[in-house]
């Protein structure tokens, strides 16, 4: 969830190069400390769902560190290739923790940190674990958006630590993966559209993992061990407002104005151009659905509604073959009410109905032009 360039990244491990190649032997005195940081919702994409962090600091030995499991390099060959595919590889890295902190109050995020509260021995343990990952291969892993990010690697890197699921998901765990995700777009109207017809089955699922940097900030507030909370009460180190910033674009006037064009313009142009991006949508998605490994992506029964077939529907009116052009025109009709009904309990319903209604016009209006015409005979 937070991107680094390489040369950034080159730059912290070198500053912390003479320390971390040896740091596996330094003891930590008692006065370490280890904390969870959690960072606010920025209005990069990357950014909007926050970020979590790993601190050790140790003032008798002069280590204030920040491990961040959510780095990748925009250098990578076929990046974006890469990322929808879903096997682009994240690395963990170290901030000094000054750096860190300062790099948030310039983007005007809040930062909050949690100390744990465990043993001298698990302090060190922790901290060599970390130091192990950073210096070997497993400093790299493959990212998924629910399953391993950044949050998720500081759950496990933890809990593995205190041998045992010790931190675990306490609240919204009756609520769906895309009822969590669904608010944090606010503001951003067209990426929570996007992310809304684009995730298949996978994010219907009931949300009971920890993904989200909040959900592990609030579960830990919650979260006892071995008869004691594990973490102390949240820290306030930076606090600012989130500003969302405005466009006359990015909003669901634009959105409604558009579909709103559709209805009225009444034309026959108009109307293919409609069916046909809708098309071209659906064709993605299913290539998408194939292609990538992100289970989010696989298994979309929004392509009810981005029909790949309404290609051929468009085609077929192309050739002037009424019968055929009707008979998708009524298929669709139908795949819209499925789909309607079967959307009804989902969070995204209100925000894709505006489409569903104008795909409604727009198909009767086709089903009319090419309904065959019964002679009357007098």
């Amino acid at each position: 969830m937070k991107n680094v360039l390489f040369k950034k990244t080159l730059f912290s491990l070198l500053l912390l190069l003479s320390f971390i190649g040896y740091s596996q032997n330094i003891p930590l005195s008692k006065d370490a400390k280890a904390s969870v940081i959690t960072c606010g919702l920025g209005n990069e994409t990357y950014s909007y769902f926050g970020h979590t962090a790993i601190r050790i600091a140790d003032p008798a030995n002069n280590i204030d560190v920040v491990y961040n499991f959510g780095a990748f390099d925009f250098r990578t060959p076929n990046f974006v290739a890469k990322f929808a595919k879903g096997d682009l590889q994240y690395f963990v890295i170290t901030h000094s923790f000054s750096e860190f902190l300062n790099e948030y109050n310039e983007d005007k995020r809040s930062v909050f940190e949690q100390e744990l509260l465990i043993s001298q021995d698990l302090k060190q343990k922790l901290f060599d674990k970390l130091n192990s990952v950073l210096l070997s291969e497993e400093r790299y892993y493959t990212y998924k958006f629910i399953d391993k990010n950044c949050t998720s690697m500081v759950v496990d890197i933890i809990n593995s630590t205190l041998h045992g699921n010790v931190i675990v998901k306490k609240e919204d765990t009756d609520k769906t993966y895309r009822s969590i995700l669904f608010p944090y777009f606010n503001g951003h109207f067209y990426d929570q559209l996007g992310t809304s017809i684009i995730f298949g089955t996978k994010v219907d699922q009931l949300g009971t993992k920890i993904f989200l940097p909040f959900e592990l900030k609030n579960s830990l507030a919650k979260t006892t061990f071995q008869n004691h909370p594990l973490a102390k009460e949240s820290q306030t180190l930076l606090n600012f407002e989130k500003e969302t910033p405005s466009s006359w674009w990015n909003n669901i006037y634009t959105y409604l104005i558009i579909l709103g064009f559709v209805v009225l313009a009444h034309n026959k142009i108009v109307d293919k151009i409609y069916l046909f991006i809708l098309s071209l949508i659906g064709i993605f998605f299913v290539l998408m659905g194939f292609y990538s490994f992100h289970q989010e992506l696989a298994m979309n029964y929004n392509v009810l509604l981005f029909s790949p077939l309404l290609l051929i529907l468009i085609l077929f009116s192309i050739a002037k073959n009424k019968r055929w052009t009707y008979r998708f025109a009524v298929l669709h009709l139908i795949f819209l009410i499925v789909y309607a009904i079967f959307l009804i309990n989902k969070a995204h319903f209100l925000i894709v109905l505006p489409m569903i209604i104008t795909s409604g016009f727009v198909l009767v209006r086709v089903a009319i032009r090419n309904k065959k015409r019964i002679p009357i005979i007098i």
